[in-house]
């Protein structure tokens, strides 16, 4: 049994982040980085999945910002039908993986790397306990993918050997990027769904620090597993994913091979919460 929260609107703004409970607000898309060279580098065999022609995309993320409650958050509405079975196309920030392979890096974080993310000096990790991890992953569109992390240094080489096994499995995510500033504070789209870990921010609802501030918490593909507390969803347009008896692509179900590759690294899942309930939350401290 979980402790409940109490939730505040300027903590949604960063739980949209990850977008499932993190975080959808509008997203400015860093430029193309080069990731630096690899302290560790792990590389694994897997034949690219089937492919189909990819569909017209019309949805636009961040495009449009909510109206607010009176809690601060983005009113509640409606799935969209663009949004209902979720697909959208990876934007490449990094060079997709070399013949559709796994392969991961974990090196110190760059200095341009730590400019563009959220940590200060006023935050609870140092930035030399951080680390930058570039990792292969399967984009719902079918191709083969290169996303970026911060994670604490004590989880980097697990969390690697985590989405290791989500590729293998061809579990797909949206994209996964280091999260900016400027997400903390923008508006609400209610339509993120970054995958992300480190994001330098109090726990929602209190004065201490969320365990996404150190590094150890990651959240998995937020609009497919969306936070729900009360009538509170989040992100706010993802109503289409609270039945988790329709199995869709990218969703992270009770018992499943996410849940089993976190646990064996010791993380446990805040879908497995009373209230609320944190679907796309991974965490190594429990918070």
């Amino acid at each position: 049994m979980r402790r409940r929260a109490t939730i505040t609107a300027g903590a949604a703004m960063a739980l949209l982040l990850a977008a499932c409970t993190s975080e959808g607000p509008s997203t400015p898309q860093p430029a193309p980085v080069t990731p630096p060279p690899a302290m560790t580098v792990t590389r694994t065999t897997t034949p690219p999945p089937v492919t189909s022609k990819a569909p017209v995309v019309t949805w636009q993320v961040g495009a449009r910002p909510l109206p607010r409650r009176p809690d601060g958050f983005g009113e509640i509405e409606p799935t969209p039908p663009e949004l209902v079975n979720r697909a959208l196309p990876t934007k490449d920030l990094l060079p997709p993986p070399a013949g559709g392979k796994y392969a991961s890096t974990i090196s110190a974080v760059p200095a341009d790397v730590l400019a563009r993310s959220t940590w200060q000096p006023a935050c609870p990790v140092k930035a030399t306990d951080l680390r930058y991890l570039t990792m292969a992953f399967w984009g719902f569109d079918g191709r083969a993918h290169t996303g970026e992390m911060l994670v604490n240094a004590t989880g980097a080489a697990g969390i690697t050997r985590v989405f290791g096994q989500l590729f293998a499995a061809h579990f797909p995510l949206e994209e996964m990027r280091v999260t900016s500033p400027a997400e903390l504070t923008a508006p609400p789209t209610g339509d993120g769904n970054t995958t992300s870990a480190f994001v330098c921010r109090p726990a929602r609802g209190q004065t201490s620090w969320s365990a996404h501030a150190y590094g150890l918490a990651v959240d998995v593909n937020p609009f497919c597993n969306p936070y729900t507390q009360g009538d509170l969803v989040l992100p706010e347009l993802a109503s289409a994913y609270l039945d988790r008896s329709r199995a869709k692509p990218g969703m992270v179900l009770a018992g499943d091979p996410t849940i089993r590759a976190f646990a064996a690294i010791g993380w446990s899942w805040g879908g497995a919460w009373t209230s609320p309930k944190d679907r796309m939350h991974f965490t190594a401290n429990g918070h």
